[in-house]
């Protein structure tokens, strides 16, 4: 007897994205979230705002839908990430620097997973794009780097399962990303689109075992990478339009959950295709939610004129629709009251035993007051404003270290990985600021990859820091103040 079908809503399969403005909140949006309930939207995907009232929005969205929704985030991070007031916790290759010894890594990858998950629930947001399980393998790849948690195949998949573990134990549904992985990219797909010319063989044993990790642990979902695979593509369709990969990725790996794109607003997703072909291709390939598509009410319409015409299969999107049904019901099951306790007193603690061996060149130094702090910043310029790089300097103050000259030279270098930059390294301004200031310092803090050490001039020693998060900024002013002599 043949199963009945799911009602033909093809508006659930798209998520449109919702950001939070300063000077507005979230109320610049209410065309975006008006247009995306009447259409029957899935849910969307929110980018910043204060806790508080990303509750308020998450309230609002589920009681004018009249129905449950997937509320997602990119919360690699921690929910701080994304939402001020909640935690942050540092980025998943400094988590991976932990010692595997007595489990304490994976204890701290599980608790910061659950706490995530946990505050997530609590601001309403039900689905988490987490875990990153791309490979840090090339150094000129400008997206990956701190976020993947690291190189070795072995490692990562023990760290990607044990992320899952924490989040879905705490009520909400992780995402292993980007399949088939994204690590070997010397291009960024936010701008062009990048091919890998790597062999099948090496994708699927090397790179693709995190993802077989991530599916062997229970992954609710996968998102696609906007990068093309000739070894497994021979038409080199990116891996989001690709029937041959999505399909192995059923098949060989035994994934029945749902497959969510990357953003469609990304260059990589459209080049050589309209937004309605690429919503249909994507579907059509075997995704079946179109994430962050610019034009949430075209979607839908393509992809119902699709069916209509014969080249998009019905059962597909029935099949679709249901992977999102399934996935509603289980992100909406109300999560544990309680928040998971972690191996570490707090995150705060936690930063520290990361920095206690975060030494990458040279000796701990001794130090003499007043410290004069000089900054050497990557991640100015770009669409979106960097966290402020006054934290170092402001927790000194509060622990009453002198701020100025006539003491030793603290050199603070960000790199953090950002979309817009499309390179890996320092750009030429931050290269001719440490060409200024790391020769003769006394301590260059390297808030970004720990490779990054070699474009660093001079001899002065180097803490890695990993990330400018105000987190890692008052962990790395805490380890200068113990090692300043005279405040």
């Amino acid at each position: 007897m043949t199963a009945p079908r799911v009602p033909f809503e093809p508006g659930r399969l798209v998520m449109p994205a919702l950001r939070w403005a300063d000077a507005t909140g979230f109320a610049h949006e209410e065309a975006a979230i008006a247009e995306a309930l009447e259409i029957g939207a899935g849910g969307f995907i929110l980018f910043g705002g204060p806790a508080d009232a990303v509750r308020a929005l998450t309230d609002d969205l589920r009681a004018r839908a009249g129905r449950p929704l997937l509320v997602g985030a990119d919360l690699e991070r921690g929910a701080g990430q994304q939402f001020a007031g909640l935690t942050q916790f540092p980025p998943p290759r400094a988590l991976a620097s932990l010692p595997a010894a007595g489990g304490e890594r994976a204890a701290a990858i599980r608790w910061a997973a659950g706490t995530t998950a946990h505050e997530a629930r609590g601001v309403g947001v039900n689905w988490v794009f987490a875990p990153v399980a791309d490979l840090d393998v090339l150094p000129e790849n400008p997206i990956v780097q701190t976020r993947a948690f690291g190189d070795d195949p072995a490692v990562v998949s023990e760290c990607v399962a044990a992320w899952i573990a924490g989040c879905q134990e705490a009520g909400a549904l992780a995402c292993a990303k980007h399949y088939p992985g994204h690590g070997r990219t010397a291009r960024d797909s936010h701008a062009e689109l990048p091919v890998v010319a790597t062999d099948a063989e090496t994708l699927r044993r090397i790179d693709g075992a995190p993802f077989a990790a991530a599916a062997a642990a229970g992954v609710a979902s996968m998102m696609t990478a906007h990068v093309a695979y000739p070894a497994l593509d021979p038409i080199g369709r990116p891996a989001t339009f690709s029937g041959p990969i999505l399909g192995d990725l059923r098949a060989r790996l035994g994934f029945d959950g749902l497959v969510v794109t990357d953003a469609l607003i990304m260059e990589g997703a459209i080049v050589g295709r309209t937004e309605a072909d690429a919503a249909v291709d994507a579907i059509a390939a075997g995704a079946d939610i179109l994430l962050y598509p610019p034009a949430p009410r075209a979607v839908r319409d393509a992809l119902a004129r699709a069916v209509d015409a014969g080249t998009l299969p019905r059962a597909r999107v029935d099949e679709a629709l249901t992977r999102y049904a399934r996935a509603v019901e289980r992100a909406e099951t109300p999560p544990d009251a309680e928040a998971p306790a972690g191996p570490h007193a707090s995150v705060a603690r936690l930063a520290d035993r990361i920095l206690a061996a975060g030494l990458v060149r040279g000796i701990a130094p001794s130090l003499a007051g007043p410290i004069e702090l000089s900054i050497a910043d990557d991640d100015v310029g770009g669409p979106y404003p960097a966290s402020p790089s006054d934290h170092v300097e402001r927790a000194l103050s509060a622990e009453s270290v002198r701020i100025g000259p006539g003491g030793s030279r603290v050199v603070l270098a960000f790199n953090e990985p950002r979309a817009w930059k499309g390179r890996a390294g320092f750009g030429p301004a931050a290269r001719e600021a440490l060409e200024r200031h790391a020769p003769g310092a006394s301590l260059v803090v390297l808030f970004g990859h720990p490779r990054l050490v070699t474009e660093i001039p001079g001899a002065a020693p180097v803490l890695v820091a990993w990330h400018r998060q105000r987190l890692m900024q008052e962990a790395a002013a805490w380890w200068i103040r113990g090692r300043v002599t005279h405040p």
